[in-house]
């Protein structure tokens, strides 16, 4: 079967960003938050019937948000010149930031009901579904500013925070590299030749890529310093003395559970220094450069692989795990829910976002059939499915973590990869899977970690000022060489600059997350080999309670294991001996 490599979006709004269906929502939105300002005003507020009608309109209100922001977000994805969806946005963002102003004076009135009262008002009924995300709400209002306050910085932060926050992309759609023979590529384009199996073509492509952001380094450089600077700020006057407060709060963890997932990881790094010994022998250098850690030394093919191809073989993958997963995945080729098509104008990266009212959801990449590629769609695909298994849930408890998010992810790339080395023949095919099992562990063992170790290193010194370019290229290198253990030759300098995550306002800290949930997986997947189809469902109970327990009970719940522990973590983190042993094995007599 042949599927389209442009996505659907007319069915969620017709018109684009002029259509007349979203400016309705729009305004019905705006009703509904004055509403609930006024419901909030009433002398009956804190009464069992006031509180349902106030999280109904919450719970309203946010699927609007959330359905009308993942539409803007496709449209600008898409075409990064649509300017009609950049004012579209601006308007989203006006509208986020009353909902917030008024979720605020919500948080707050859920915290003035006497303990008493609010335990008798959660245990009813309509309340009882949603308690743990009211009552996460109603203790984290207890950590901030006053109300007034809040509200004020939520609207200042619609043209200052979030407004440096969208500088950052249109730095970005007005960056071009063009190489030798006169081609012109946008940075989305530019990013899959580092992949290039033809060491050469890989280097000059990196060259080029490190020269393209170094020409643009002092804009990122202000903007960066004025996101940072923007959130300690916020921070201090809410009293936070941590920059890692508000991340940890958002994933749902603690710090004890961040320690042992990295003292794990700094183990597990030992483990994959071989595979990077051996990989330079293979390319005949000494140590490796950057743009060789995730260079494929084969493909699983000999050549690259079809867009059709690749969804035959993730539909097929998913199938030995799970009929509903792979059922869903055919779904989202099928109905057109995949923008995989390689062109100019398009974002760089890859991303999953949901449409909670239409209980769908949409995929965005740039694929050229490599290995990574598909590993990319399955792994967006797992955060399709992820909301598909909680799309009948109230809108409140669809509000999963990052971490978790990542878990699901993550989980399905691991399915793809696994159920392909197994049936795999060849030995070049072996390889090169077995390879990309490796460069997944590098990248949250190493790559995520320098992301992690260069941000702790940046805020510790952004709060004293602001950072230079070539501070920033210095912190960048330093974390760079600790987090690979000092195996690399030549490093990334200005991948502060090139990674999007660095300047993403909804998200502080996307980096740690990432590593979570592929050990978080990794731990899940290694119960799902021991139990065997039947956990498919047990597996589903999981992803549906992730937006309402901590990680810490989540795990202890459905795992029955600590994550303030180290022994889950060091298990997980183990699992990539098997895969560089192979690997060793499998290129033994190239060495030779």
């Amino acid at each position: 079967m042949t599927y389209s490599q442009q996505w659907e979006l007319e069915s969620i709004y017709p018109g684009g960003a002029s259509s007349p269906k979203l400016k309705e929502e729009i305004k019905q939105a705006e009703q509904r938050i004055a509403e609930l300002r006024e419901l909030l005003k009433q002398a009956n507020a804190a009464s069992y019937e006031s509180l349902v009608k106030q999280t109904e309109i919450v719970e309203e209100v946010l699927a609007t948000l959330r359905e009308a922001d993942s539409y803007t977000a496709c449209l600008m994805a898409q075409n990064m010149f649509d300017k009609e969806a950049v004012l579209l946005n601006d308007r989203l963002k006006n509208l986020s930031a009353a909902y917030t102003s008024a979720l605020t004076e919500f948080d707050h009135h859920l915290g003035s009901i006497e303990q008493k009262e609010w335990v008798r008002l959660l245990s009813q009924p309509a309340l009882a579904v949603v308690a743990y995300n009211l009552n996460e709400r109603r203790e984290l209002a207890k950590k901030k500013m006053a109300p007034e306050l809040e509200s004020l910085a939520a609207d200042l932060a619609i043209d200052g925070y979030h407004g440096w926050g969208d500088f950052y992309n249109t730095i970005v759609s007005r960056m071009t590299f063009k190489l030798d023979d006169d081609t012109v590529l946008s940075a989305g384009q530019m990013s899959n030749r580092l992949d290039d199996q033809d060491r050469s073509k890989r280097l000059a492509a990196f060259k080029l890529w490190e020269q393209g952001w170094g020409e643009q380094a002092d804009l990122f450089t202000d903007t960066l310093n004025h996101l940072s600077g923007y959130r300690l700020k916020w921070y201090q006057n809410r009293g936070w003395s941590s920059y890692l407060q508000e991340p940890l709060q958002m994933n749902r963890m603690s710090e004890a559970t961040l320690k042992s997932m990295w003292q794990a990881v700094e183990q597990g790094k030992q483990l994959l220094i071989p595979y990077f010994e051996r990989k330079a022998k293979l390319l005949g250098v000494d140590k490796l450069e950057w743009h060789d850690v995730e260079a494929p030394l084969a493909t699983a093919s000999g050549e690259q692989m079809s867009y059709d191809e690749a969804a035959a073989f993730i539909i097929e993958q998913f199938s030995g795990f799970s009929s509903e997963l792979a059922a869903f995945a055919k779904q989202a080729f099928e109905k057109q829910w995949i923008e995989a098509e390689d062109r100019q104008g398009k974002r760089p990266g890859g991303f999953c976002t949901s449409f909670p009212k239409s209980k769908e959801t949409r995929i965005f990449m740039t694929f050229s059939g490599s290995a990574s590629n598909v590993s990319t769609l399955a792994h967006e695909l797992g955060h399709a499915y992820h909301q598909h298994v909680m799309k009948d849930m109230p809108p409140l408890t669809q509000e999963y973590a990052m971490n978790v998010a990542e878990t699901a992810s993550t989980f399905a790339e691991m399915i793809v990869s696994d159920r392909a080395l197994q049936r795999a023949v060849s030995k070049e095919e072996k390889l090169a899977l077995v390879e990309d099992k490796i460069q997944r562990a590098v990248a949250f063992y190493m790559n995520i970690h320098a992301r992690f170790i260069f941000e702790s290193a940046f805020y510790e010194k952004r709060s004293e000022g602001p950072l230079t370019t070539e501070m920033l290229n210095e912190l960048m290198v330093n974390a760079q060489q600790e987090a690979f253990v000092d195996q690399l030759s030549v490093y990334h300098p200005h991948f502060w600059a090139a990674k999007l995550h660095f300047y993403l306002t909804d998200v502080p800290f996307y980096n740690f997350p990432y590593t979570f949930g592929y050990l978080f997986s990794a731990g899940i997947y290694k119960r799902a080999l021991t139990e065997g189809p039947s956990f498919a469902s047990a597996y589903d109970a999981l992803l549906q309670d992730t937006g309402r327990l901590s990680v810490e009970e989540l795990a202890q719940k459905h795992l029955a294991v600590d994550l303030t522990q180290t022994d889950f973590w060091e298990e997980a983190a183990a699992l990539v001996a098997e895969d560089v042993e192979l690997f060793l094995e499998l290129t033994e007599q190239q060495t030779k």
